[in-house]
């Protein structure tokens, strides 16, 4: 007998949180021709599902490089407009 399958909506945590924090990183690097809202609002969904992804378990070296890189295209943007 199967227990049920292991795929889920929330193994797509970790992938998705990468792609989003790659995303707002390189956004960040570009801010002054793309402007502030894409990075900030990228980082902000990867950092957030990246806390999902590692509040469930799932894929955590995944979900790791996604908050790292989408905390970093967060605070890059923050930090140059402070300055």
């Amino acid at each position: 007998m199967t227990t049920g399958s292991a795929d889920s909506p929330a193994t797509l945590y970790g992938p998705v949180s990468l792609f989003l924090g790659v995303i707002a990183l390189a956004a960040a690097v570009f801010a002054g021709f793309v402007g502030i809202a894409i990075p900030l609002l990228s980082g902000s969904l990867a950092v957030t599902f990246g806390f999902l992804g590692l509040g469930r378990g799932l894929g955590r070296g995944l979900c790791a490089a996604g908050l790292l890189t989408g905390g970093m295209g967060v605070l890059y943007p923050v930090i140059l407009v402070a300055a």
